[in-house]
């Protein structure tokens, strides 16, 4: 089954699995069952991060899973406490030994942090440039980076991001983030893709689920494939886990794609953290 999921070419030749399966917010000791179920389902990407804290219940998964390792698209993402450039060195090998892996397909900046660190998040982004050359970081990219910072990079780093994961979801299209992305051909990744749930519930979404014959979360979620997005919805269930995975084998006609786009609710339907002022680090 996970050969129905599409790959989508990266900037720099490599591909990444469109439909990955998200960890954030599970408790590291649900993380290993959680993700050994979605790969038995037949995903075939892991989103994780140094901030959600089970890292090594990942790479547990993936090696209790019997596939190759090369079988399974990794990501992981920078703690915001490590942007220095040595911290990000420690970090990222302390990424690799906590995964037991010598390498991993993804890794991305966690947030742009601009008031903080001098607003220089480009030497940190120069560092995942050393993990691209030495191999250890097949790909290289960012998370939360509004256009701005995106072209900071663009104007004053060597590569230019695979990807920019930001939040994106029917309430928040973050369309100019996307245009600009598809501009500069940088992949746009959504979290938070069914808005925490809240979309679930949207009349909206609710009347063009019944009428294809799907859930609301299947219908949320082809909404995003049809877009050209890479999503990784999360989930402990594991009924919920298959039911996201089934989002190929229908489509969207043109009307019920506007339908679910008109909802967007510009900056006022953001769930999380505004990248322009959000400054959390982790104690």
């Amino acid at each position: 089954m996970a050969n129905t999921i599409p790959r989508i070419s990266l900037n720099d030749g490599n591909t990444i699995p469109q439909l990955g399966f998200g960890v954030f917010q599970i408790e590291p000791r649900d993380t290993a069952a959680a993700v050994g179920r979605a790969l038995e389902i037949g995903y075939r990407h892991i989103d994780t991060a140094q901030m959600y804290g089970n890292e090594a219940e990942v790479g547990q998964a993936i090696r209790g899973s019997g596939l190759d390792r090369g079988e399974v698209f990794v990501t992981s993402k920078l703690s915001n406490a490590f942007h220095r450039p040595d911290d990000a060195r420690k970090a990222f090998e302390s990424t690799l030994s906590t995964l037991k892996m010598d390498y991993i397909d993804l890794f991305l900046i966690h947030w742009p942090l601009p008031t903080l660190y001098d607003g220089d998040f480009v030497s940190t982004w120069q560092t995942l440039e050393e993990f691209q050359r030495d191999g250890r970081a097949r790909s290289i990219g960012v998370s939360n980076f509004q256009v701005a910072h995106l072209e900071r990079l663009i104007t004053e780093a060597r590569v230019v991001p695979a990807v920019n994961q930001v939040e994106v979801h029917p309430y928040f299209g973050n369309e100019e983030v996307r245009a600009y992305g598809r501009k500069h051909n940088v992949i746009t990744e959504a979290w938070s893709p069914i808005a925490q749930g809240n979309v679930l519930s949207d009349p909206t979404v609710a009347d063009i689920a019944e009428l294809v014959g799907r859930t609301p979360a299947q219908v949320v979620l082809r909404w995003h494939i049809q877009r050209g997005d890479v999503i990784f919805p999360k989930s402990t269930t594991p009924e919920r886990i298959e039911e996201n995975f089934r989002i190929f084998d229908f489509e969207l006609d043109d009307a019920a794609m506007e339908r679910i786009t008109s909802l967007d609710r510009g900056a006022a339907g953001r769930q999380g953290g505004d990248p322009d002022t959000f400054d959390y680090l982790p104690a």
